[in-house]
């Protein structure tokens, strides 16, 4: 017994020594590990912050070969890929990240995002609405919502974008019943398209369900009661609209002098048209009075007076028309060759210019064409504002 415990007393010695040194050489090779791979990394952040892409994602690539698992480089590259348009490599890399299953459930939600914008900016719209839906219940949830809304938008799915939007609304992330509205409108002119007008009824009467105070359902309700010859429902909506949206009121107003005509009610337009004009003086609204009061004398004496009020092209150009027209000691040549210059310089001038992104219509537009901002053009023209 005493032999075996000297011989125990001298081996432990040893086995602490050779622990210690395999300890001290695992140490070394981590921290080269660890030394390399940093390196890799600040190299292509580096080369990132001057705007070198190439290079950094070569960095990026080397930095991944030496740590294979760290999720953050796998990040880095993807959208490195994604900013230079390989959507199909930045894909490959998040697909990864999603299928491992080693991965902690936050990273995987976030390279689930990361792959559902590759499909967006790809224009692959029906795999990034997949895989914006898969985020349902996550932390994303939110900007998953929104992006689908942006995504049904640009497909003009009217209804998922309504159920989108309620549902958004519902979580509080933000007020959507002015968009709702617009979606419910949107319906209501494709149902009249295919000459379903119970179905365009409806959807009208949730767009003022959804948003009664906005002016687009009057609009569009007053515009669908004057075709279809219903001059009193007409003018009663256009009324509520003139009370509630007094500048939106622009867009109808020689629609609703025509219907005032037409039901016999022209003296009381013209006096709410006058006193409109008073307040807001507009060629819309001056075109609309000559409609309910057309004595060529009582045009001309509006459109001069608006001329020395209002200094705009549109009314040089109608006044000079009203001029040719009665007589006005011009040759016929010279008439033409003056009306076509005012016309045309003019003419940038009667557009109606988005105030979010700046794109310009010959057209009113609720939703603007190039930025896709809903509301965003002023019912005035250039030359008005």
């Amino acid at each position: 017994m005493n032999f075996d415990l000297q011989w125990l007393l001298l081996g432990l010695p040893i086995a602490f020594a050779l622990g210690w040194l395999g300890s001290r050489l695992d140490l070394r090779q981590w921290k080269r590990e660890q030394h390399d791979s940093p390196k890799a990394y600040f190299k292509g952040l580096n080369l990132l912050l001057n705007e070198q892409q190439d290079k950094a994602i070569d960095a990026f690539i080397e930095a991944v070969q030496h740590d294979p698992d760290t999720s953050d480089l796998h990040f880095a590259l993807g959208n490195l890929f994604r900013r230079r348009g390989e959507y199909e490599r930045a894909v490959r890399v998040h697909q990864h990240l999603v299928s491992r299953a080693d991965l902690p459930k936050a990273e995987r939600d976030r390279a689930q995002h990361a792959l559902a914008q590759d499909f967006m900016k790809a224009g692959l719209f029906d795999r990034a609405e997949e895989a914006y839906k898969a985020l349902e219940g996550t932390a994303f949830a939110t900007e998953a919502q929104l992006a689908l809304l942006t995504l049904h938008e640009r497909s003009r799915d009217w209804r998922a974008a309504v159920e989108v939007a309620q549902k958004l609304e519902r979580s509080g992330t933000a007020s959507f019943s002015s968009r709702i509205a617009h979606y419910w409108c949107e319906l209501a002119q494709e149902a009249d398209a295919r000459k379903q007008s119970a179905e365009a009824d409806e959807a009208l009467r949730q767009a003022r369900d959804a948003a009664p105070q906005s002016a687009r359902p009057i609009v569009l309700a007053g515009q669908r009661a004057h075709a279809r010859g219903d001059h009193a429902e007409a003018m009663t909506l256009w009324g509520e609209l003139l009370t509630a949206h007094t500048t939106a009121f622009n867009l109808v107003a020689r629609d609703y002098a025509a219907s005032a005509l037409a039901c016999g009610e022209q003296a009381t337009a013209l006096e709410r048209l006058q006193g409109l004009y008073r307040r807001a003086p507009t060629m819309d609204l001056l075109a609309a009075i000559a409609t309910l009061d057309p004595a060529p004398a009582a045009q001309r004496s509006r459109v001069f007076t608006h001329l020395q009020e209002q200094p705009t092209l549109s009314a040089a150009q109608e006044l000079l028309r009203q001029m040719t027209t009665e007589g006005f000691a011009l040759e016929a040549n010279e008439a033409q060759s003056l009306r076509t210059a005012i016309g045309r310089a003019a003419k940038p001038l009667q557009r109606y210019r988005c105030a979010a992104c700046g794109f310009e219509a010959q057209h009113y537009f609720w939703q603007c064409p190039g930025c896709l901002s809903w509301d965003s053009y002023p019912p005035q023209r250039l030359e008005d504002l």
